[in-house]
Protein backbone atom coordinates (compact mmCIF):
# COMPACT_ATOMS: atom_id res chain seq x y z
CA UNK A 1 0.00 0.00 0.00
CA UNK A 2 1.30 3.44 -0.92
CA UNK A 3 1.27 6.33 1.54
CA UNK A 4 1.50 10.01 0.61
CA UNK A 5 3.82 11.67 3.10
CA UNK A 6 5.99 14.02 1.06
CA UNK A 7 5.20 17.09 -1.02
CA UNK A 8 8.06 18.84 -2.81
CA UNK A 9 7.97 22.33 -4.26
CA UNK A 10 10.36 23.59 -6.95
CA UNK A 11 11.85 26.99 -6.20
CA UNK A 12 13.99 29.50 -8.02
CA UNK A 13 14.85 31.34 -4.80
CA UNK A 14 15.58 28.92 -1.98
CA UNK A 15 16.09 31.71 0.57
CA UNK A 16 12.74 33.36 -0.21
CA UNK A 17 10.87 30.04 -0.27
CA UNK A 18 12.51 28.95 2.97
CA UNK A 19 11.39 32.16 4.68
CA UNK A 20 7.89 31.87 3.23
CA UNK A 21 7.40 28.28 4.47
CA UNK A 22 9.03 29.01 7.85
CA UNK A 23 6.53 31.83 8.39
CA UNK A 24 3.59 29.88 6.94
CA UNK A 25 4.19 26.68 8.92
CA UNK A 26 5.49 28.41 12.07
CA UNK A 27 8.45 26.02 12.36
CA UNK A 28 12.12 26.00 11.43
CA UNK A 29 13.31 23.58 8.75
CA UNK A 30 14.69 20.23 9.93
CA UNK A 31 16.92 20.00 6.84
CA UNK A 32 18.63 23.13 5.57
CA UNK A 33 21.19 22.78 2.79
CA UNK A 34 21.92 24.65 -0.46
CA UNK A 35 20.42 21.73 -2.43
CA UNK A 36 17.31 21.09 -0.26
CA UNK A 37 15.28 22.54 2.59
CA UNK A 38 12.77 20.32 4.38
CA UNK A 39 10.12 20.80 7.06
CA UNK A 40 8.62 18.00 9.14
CA UNK A 41 4.97 18.68 9.92
CA UNK A 42 3.68 15.72 11.91
CA UNK A 43 3.94 12.74 9.54
CA UNK A 44 4.04 15.01 6.48
CA UNK A 45 7.28 16.26 4.96
CA UNK A 46 7.36 19.50 2.96
CA UNK A 47 10.48 20.01 0.85
CA UNK A 48 11.91 22.79 -1.29
CA UNK A 49 13.89 21.75 -4.38
CA UNK A 50 16.01 24.52 -5.88
CA UNK A 51 16.60 22.69 -9.18
CA UNK A 52 13.05 21.39 -9.60
CA UNK A 53 12.22 23.80 -12.43
CA UNK A 54 15.34 22.69 -14.29
CA UNK A 55 14.01 19.12 -14.07
CA UNK A 56 10.74 20.15 -15.73
CA UNK A 57 8.63 20.53 -12.59
CA UNK A 58 5.84 23.06 -13.13
CA UNK A 59 4.46 22.89 -9.59
CA UNK A 60 4.41 20.85 -6.41
CA UNK A 61 4.75 17.07 -6.59
CA UNK A 62 3.21 14.68 -4.08
CA UNK A 63 5.41 11.65 -3.45
CA UNK A 64 3.95 8.29 -2.45
CA UNK A 65 6.05 5.89 -0.37
CA UNK A 66 6.01 2.43 -1.95
CA UNK A 67 7.61 -0.88 -1.03
CA UNK A 68 8.75 -1.76 -4.58
CA UNK A 69 9.29 1.17 -6.92
CA UNK A 70 9.89 -0.98 -10.02
CA UNK A 71 6.70 -3.01 -9.48
CA UNK A 72 4.73 0.19 -8.89
CA UNK A 73 6.10 1.71 -12.11
CA UNK A 74 5.20 -1.46 -14.04
CA UNK A 75 1.62 -1.34 -12.72
CA UNK A 76 1.28 2.38 -13.44
CA UNK A 77 2.67 2.18 -16.99
CA UNK A 78 0.38 -0.79 -17.61
CA UNK A 79 -2.46 1.57 -16.76
CA UNK A 80 -1.41 4.36 -19.13
CA UNK A 81 1.19 6.30 -17.12
CA UNK A 82 4.58 7.21 -18.54
CA UNK A 83 7.92 7.46 -16.79
CA UNK A 84 9.11 11.03 -16.51
CA UNK A 85 12.18 10.22 -14.40
CA UNK A 86 13.47 6.69 -13.87
CA UNK A 87 14.28 5.56 -10.34
CA UNK A 88 17.44 7.08 -8.92
CA UNK A 89 19.16 7.05 -5.57
CA UNK A 90 18.94 10.55 -4.11
CA UNK A 91 21.06 9.66 -1.08
CA UNK A 92 21.26 7.01 1.59
CA UNK A 93 19.49 4.41 -0.53
CA UNK A 94 16.29 6.45 -0.97
CA UNK A 95 14.97 5.83 -4.49
CA UNK A 96 12.70 8.34 -6.23
CA UNK A 97 10.96 8.36 -9.60
CA UNK A 98 8.45 10.56 -11.39
CA UNK A 99 5.47 9.35 -13.39
CA UNK A 100 2.98 11.22 -15.54
CA UNK A 101 -0.57 9.94 -15.73
CA UNK A 102 -2.76 10.11 -18.84
CA UNK A 103 -4.06 13.52 -17.71
CA UNK A 104 -0.54 15.01 -17.49
CA UNK A 105 -0.38 14.98 -13.68
CA UNK A 106 3.06 14.39 -12.21
CA UNK A 107 3.19 11.72 -9.51
CA UNK A 108 6.25 11.09 -7.36
CA UNK A 109 7.29 7.71 -5.98
CA UNK A 110 9.68 7.12 -3.06
CA UNK A 111 11.11 3.79 -1.99
CA UNK A 112 12.75 4.17 1.41
CA UNK A 113 16.00 2.28 1.97
CA UNK A 114 15.66 -1.34 3.01
CA UNK A 115 15.20 -1.55 6.77
CA UNK A 116 14.13 2.10 7.09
Amino acid sequence: MAEAKTVLYPTRSLAESKQFFTDLLGIEPMADAPYYVGFQLGEAHIGLVPNGHDQGWTGSVCFFDVDDIEATIATATGNGASVRQSPRDVGGGLLTALLEDSEGNVIGLRQPPTGA
